[in-house]
């Protein structure tokens, strides 16, 4: 699993950073809104987590900013105040749950790993195209210039991370704990072979998915695609 914690007490997201590890929970940290909307664009996290009261973007307008954009990744929220028009304007907002600063660590940790056993992905459109590619994420379809390719059910969520997230570096680990778990960490080879299988079938493509070393891989139009 994987969380996005947005938190501006850096001494209290410090701390919950390190109660994540502990529990085996991936987490990245970030102390303003801004930055925190930036990083939430990326399909990467399984669950994010937004005080309310932050400098440079609230989490309010963060979690409005992602379900405009789509995305239903589960958004839990933390607060400061037993307000409860913020819990309303929340949860009618879209976030899947809220805790009340302080709170017992424990509690966010099932809270967290309940949220991330939701199944939340369910997008606006079922075909997302890249290039001239086009996935069908409900079939495992793959479409290159309109030839039709079938997927296994691991290389369709491969690509599908991929494409939506197209000229970012994903590492490995990232790649192993959104679609093996992290259970899996063992079966360090997987991402390789998967990626080989998808080098295959977008061999006619004008995409390549190209390896940075020791960071992890990117997908990226082929340099002699453009004009």
């Amino acid at each position: 699993m994987r969380v996005l914690l947005v938190e501006d007490e850096k001494p209290l997201a410090a701390a919950l950073g390190k109660t994540f590890e502990k529990n085996k929970i991936l987490v990245d940290v970030v102390n303003d809104g801004i930055e925190g909307k930036l990083l939430s664009e990326n399909d990467v996290y399984d669950v994010i987590i937004l005080d309310i009261m932050l400098p440079g973007m609230s989490g309010l307008e963060i979690l409005s900013a992602i379900r405009k954009a789509g995305k239903n990744v589960p958004v839990l929220l933390l607060t400061a105040m037993d307000n409860t028009q913020d819990k309303v304007n929340g949860l009618n907002m879209g976030a899947d749950d809220y805790l009340v600063k302080p709170f017992n660590t424990e509690e966010l940790i099932a809270r967290i790993r309940a949220l991330g056993r939701r199944p939340w992905k369910v997008y606006q459109d079922n075909v997302i195209p890249f290039a001239n590619i086009s996935l069908n994420i409900n079939t495992g379809e793959l479409y290159v210039e309109g030839k039709l390719n079938k997927l296994t059910a691991k290389e369709a969520q491969l690509l599908e991370m991929f494409i939506r997230n197209p000229g970012m570096t994903i590492s490995k680990e990232q790649i192993l704990d959104r679609i093996w778990g992290i259970e899996s960490l063992a079966m360090e080879n997987s991402v390789e072979i998967y990626v080989h299988y998808l080098r295959k079938k977008l061999d006619q493509s004008m995409v390549a998915i190209k390896t940075i070393r020791g960071l992890g891989y990117v997908l990226k139009e082929k340099e002699n695609a453009k004009p």
